[in-house]
């Protein structure tokens, strides 16, 4: 009888609610990974950043998609208050997100953020040799920030270059090596490492765009409270300069995180309209 009055008990009373978590998206469309692989990873710094500004712990979660339509369905959940977005993916759906960038990230071994563009050897001498062909790579998820801010400093491009978005880096430089009518963007470490590829002879930097930023983190449609905004974009910055704090930049593959040139953010987005 008393087991049986106690469980009754039990099931009366009202369930406590699980603690509200905030979210940090990161989406990186045609970057490596997936949401399941990255998961522990996500978890780690999810719990270091909210250490680093000073949150309760288990506060904010962290979650990666590396597809475009994953990570703008999941950014238009209520719970989500952070997103951490390629240059790309801001650019293409910033205004319709309200995305609202507060620190520029910076990836190890990234340098300033340039994009060079690759080719066959003595094939590409000026944009209007591009007349006919594809230019491909991870920019051309935003196609306005290839004619424009990447390319535009060489000249414009033909109407009719192709601009194709793709994370097959190695399979378009191999096409390019062998005479496709195909040019390749690559950011700083895909360049350095064009040396080690057999058919490196063949292939040759023919622009290189000026530095741009290659990830921002921005605060989503105005959810995160002004007094923890503050606290994030004074405590991120400098984080490298401790040993917790550039182990848990580690994690993520990144160097730092650096204040926003928001006046150079918007000659990018004007020119890649």
């Amino acid at each position: 009888m008393f087991r049986t009055a106690l469980i009754l008990m039990l099931c009366l009373v009202p369930a406590v609610p699980a603690a509200s978590q905030d979210c940090l998206v990161f989406c990186a469309p045609g970057y490596p990974g997936t949401t399941d692989e990255a998961q522990p990873t996500m978890d780690r710094f999810a719990g270091g950043l909210a250490a680093a500004a000073g949150w309760e712990p288990g506060g904010l979660a962290a979650v990666y998609y590396p597809s475009g339509p994953a990570g703008l369905e999941r950014l238009q959940t209520p719970d989500v208050v952070l997103a951490m977005v390629t240059l790309p993916f801001y650019l293409k759906h910033g205004e319709t997100l309200k995305l609202d960038p507060v620190l520029a990230a910076v990836a190890a071994g990234e340098g300033d953020g340039a994009w060079s563009l690759v080719a066959a050897r003595d094939r590409l001498k000026q944009p209007g040799d591009l007349s006919g062909w594809t230019v491909t790579g991870l920019p051309a998820y935003h196609p306005g920030l290839v004619r424009g801010p990447v390319l535009s400093g060489w000249g414009d491009l033909p109407e009719d270059t192709e601009l194709k978005f793709t994370s097959r880096v190695l399979s378009s430089l191999r096409k390019a090596s062998r005479g496709e009518n195909l040019a390749v963007l690559l950011d700083k470490t895909q360049v350095e490492a064009l040396p080690s590829l057999p058919y490196a002879e063949s292939l040759e930097v023919v622009y290189r765009s000026g530095p741009m930023p290659t990830s921002l983190l921005c605060v989503v449609d105005g959810r995160l409270p002004e007094e923890r905004r503050t606290g994030l974009i004074r405590s991120l910055p400098g984080l490298e300069d401790s040993a917790a704090g550039a182990a848990l930049l580690e994690t993520i593959r990144l160097e730092r995180f650096v204040a926003l040139d928001r006046a150079a953010l918007q000659r990018i987005a004007g020119a890649s309209d």
